[in-house]
């Protein structure tokens, strides 16, 4: 893994994300210093994550959602119907990862959705909870800049 401070090749992406992190990511930065609130606005770029800073670095890196947390580590995945195994472009030049250490894309979709699900409150007495509607990051850390 080549994967270090700064590296954000993954990072030039707009992400939505569940209502379960957005929970963390709220819980978190509800414990930073009001300057650094007020910074998660600067990160409103079209072209790229609003948490990424200048510099490349995450501004919740200790509580970024779960698909941040996976990038560079090789990820099984559906495209055009066939499985594929994709990673970060910087790492695995010359080696293949071990079989134990490729996450599977559709195992951490379903557990991410279950977690989600579990968390909401339930709609009606013995209706299963359906997941809130997925939160625009942008949008999440504009809100919590302003608070």
């Amino acid at each position: 893994m080549q994967c270090a401070t700064g590296c954000s090749d993954c990072c030039h992406v707009r992400l939505t994300i569940t209502s379960v992190e957005a929970a963390a990511i709220r819980a978190h930065v509800a414990g930073l210093p009001g300057a650094r609130r007020a910074q998660l606005v600067d990160g409103a770029a079209a072209d790229r994550c609003a948490a990424l800073d200048p510099a490349g670095r995450c501004r919740i890196y200790e509580a970024r959602p779960l698909v941040c947390r996976s990038h560079g580590v090789p990820v099984r995945m559906q495209t055009a119907g066939l499985p594929v195994i994709q990673n970060c472009h910087r790492n695995f030049h010359d080696l293949l990862p071990d079989a134990d250490c490729i996450l599977d894309q559709t195992t951490l979709s379903a557990i991410l959705l279950a977690v989600d699900a579990a968390e909401a409150p339930p709609t009606a007495p013995g209706v299963r909870a359906t997941p809130a509607p997925r939160v625009e990051l942008a949008a999440l850390l504009a809100e919590l800049a302003a608070s």
